[in-house]
């Protein structure tokens, strides 16, 4: 499973982040996908574009997992 953090912000939504990991080519194409029921959040299909994603969401698309963390977790020294 990758990470996608959210860099200080509070969420990023669904469509915005199927784009900026470069999952899909364009963001109509996200659009698409989304609404043909091809994206699942926290194992659920998810059909609403602008899905606001929060810290612990989990993203499933195209084989690939993608969990939503707002900061990195440390390694103890």
């Amino acid at each position: 499973m990758e990470t996608f953090l959210l860099q200080g912000h509070e969420y990023i939504e669904l469509n915005k982040l199927l784009k900026h990991l470069n999952l899909v080519e364009t963001g109509g194409e996200a659009n698409i996908c989304i609404e043909e029921g091809e994206v699942l959040v926290n194992g659920e299909v998810e059909l609403r574009k602008r899905n606001k994603l929060r810290d612990g969401y989990v993203v499933e698309f195209r084989e690939r997992k993608i969990m939503i963390k707002a900061k990195e977790d440390l390694m103890p020294a």
